[in-house]
């Protein structure tokens, strides 16, 4: 199957990288979000990503003027259903995530693809609440997503070799280098490194070193391009602790049981960047 329109269900901080990324690779792209201010909100912040990318030197105006005349927003999933492919990035719930395919699979015709962005839940049980089983796979990206190459791209238990092959060509077609993995918790990056961050924030809580410390060993002796408590703050203390979560619901190892610092911080608002403070002040002038 060719894809040529592609649907984003989303438009947070990863449904608007993939949006940005779709568009540029010369997708049209239907972008819905469940209101018009968190619409606003995800185009504006799409926008703010090509301008920097054009600042930088690193993308044509050209090339974003055509990318912007690709782009559609709605509050209104049914707006979705000409898509060849739906690609959700929804936030780390699967009864929401549910929700979502169910109606879409009302609405859209039995060739599109359904496409979910999750970084831990399992596809085989999203892909159960519709009737195209076969033509449903895990298309995960990375944050930010217009300057990550990797995407993780998971068959389902039902998934077929014939959405497989459409999904690698999809992700191909975008710059990104594709692996492919079992719909197991976590996947690939995720199942090695939620224990790495996990075990960061308890080296914290125990008093071990400070956060500078911790982080400036890994950068330094590991030659990371980022410590884990600078990392988590980035990536969301609230989207690692959910990931979390669920691979200890699935697994029930202690390595991915969250630390009670984690839980505190997500409970406190202390989400990271997105929040203006995590492990870090990141309030202006900060």
């Amino acid at each position: 199957m060719e894809i040529k329109r592609v649907g984003v269900v989303g438009c947070g901080l990863m449904g608007a990288g993939i949006v940005e990324v779709c568009a540029l690779g010369g997708y049209q792209v239907v972008v819905s979000e469940v209101d018009d201010d968190l619409l606003k909100r995800g185009l504006s912040r799409l926008e703010t990503s090509m301008q920097r990318g054009v600042q930088r030197g690193k993308l044509a105006e050209a090339d974003a003027a055509a990318a912007r005349k690709r782009i559609r927003g709605t509050t209104n999933l049914s707006d979705l259903a000409s898509s060849d492919l739906i690609i959700e990035a929804v936030v780390e719930n699967m009864h929401l995530k549910k929700e979502v395919y169910r109606t879409l699979d009302d609405v859209c015709p039995p060739e599109t693809i359904f496409a979910s962005n999750t970084s831990s839940l399992s596809i085989t049980e999203m892909a159960s609440v519709t009737k195209r089983r076969e033509r449903f796979l895990g298309i995960h990206f990375f944050n930010p997503v217009p300057v990550m190459k990797l995407v993780e791209l998971i068959r389902g238990l039902q998934t077929s070799e014939d959405t497989m092959k459409t999904g690698r060509r999809f992700a191909t077609s975008l710059g990104k280098t594709v692996v492919v993995c079992k719909d197991s918790p976590g996947f690939i990056v995720n199942l090695l490194l939620i224990p790495y961050l996990l075990d960061s924030v308890r080296a914290l809580e125990l008093g071990i070193a400070t956060k500078e410390d911790i982080d400036t060993a890994i950068v330094l002796g590991l030659a990371h391009p980022m410590g884990p408590l600078t990392l988590l703050d980035y990536v969301g203390i609230d989207t690692t602790y959910f990931i979390a979560e669920a691979m200890f619901q699935e697994f029930k190892d202690t390595r991915y049981a969250a630390p009670p610092l984690m839980k505190q911080m997500v409970l406190a608002g202390l989400h990271g960047r997105k929040s203006g403070r995590g492990f870090y002040d990141y309030s202006e002038g900060k």
